[in-house]
């Protein structure tokens, strides 16, 4: 089993908050993260797939087609957008690192699949202190 990852990344803004909470409860529970303004960050995204190589073609999976995949249906939808307001995929729910990272899971699994490889994990780098990873469970 060869395991390849994909590094991108975007900006986005967000805010975490619950509209059935007062503006006081948001603010106890999610702090800055919950400034009305909204807030955002510069994200890392790594992709990693895994499989076994293709004796033909060398490969798991091309990598330009995962890059081109990422792009399509994850970054092109992401990058310079809020994440509450602008992104089909997070409607209804909420902005998290954690929600965000397993609907990105999502969004590639079934393309990647295409490709006989397999997605292992989405690891989603907020700040430089503080990431998500899910491995689809």
């Amino acid at each position: 089993m060869i395991y390849i990852t994909r590094r991108e990344r975007f900006n986005a803004a967000h805010r975490l908050y619950r509209t059935d909470w007062s503006l006081e409860e948001n603010e106890r529970v999610f702090g800055k993260c919950s400034n009305p303004n909204w807030h955002g960050h510069n994200y890392e995204l790594y992709v990693t797939i895994k499989g076994e190589v293709n004796p033909e073609t060398g490969f798991v999976m091309d990598l330009k087609v995962l890059k081109d995949t990422i792009l399509h249906e994850v970054i092109d939808k992401l990058d310079h957008r809020n994440v509450n307001m602008d992104v089909d995929f997070m409607k209804g729910k909420m902005a998290s690192t954690e929600v965000l990272a397993m609907e990105i899971f999502k969004q590639l699994q079934p393309h990647i699949q295409r490709h006989h490889a397999q997605l292992h994990s989405i690891r989603l780098h907020e700040t430089e202190n503080n990431y998500v990873e899910y491995l689809g469970e």
